[in-house]
């Protein structure tokens, strides 16, 4: 059955010779369009963290002002 698979595969191939590298161009160009959506996800996600810490440090300093005038203004 594998011979007959191979051989019916290689006809095919001798037949609709252009055919297999449009399919191989269509394979890679979505594997470059998977990677790009993959890649502009790992961005987006990495901004977002950043943008995150920056405003944890921004809150974090802001709070100890306030807590400082505060004791300011209870001392």
């Amino acid at each position: 059955m594998e011979r007959q698979t191979a051989a019916t595969r290689e006809l095919s191939r001798r037949v609709y010779p252009e055919r297999d590298a449009v399919l191989i161009e269509a394979t890679h160009a979505q594997r470059r369009r998977q990677a790009a959506a993959t890649e502009a996800a790992a961005l987006h996600r990495a901004r977002a963290e950043r943008a995150s810490r920056k405003g944890q440090v921004a809150d974090g300093v802001i709070g100890r002002a306030a807590k400082a005038s505060q004791l300011g203004r209870t001392a």
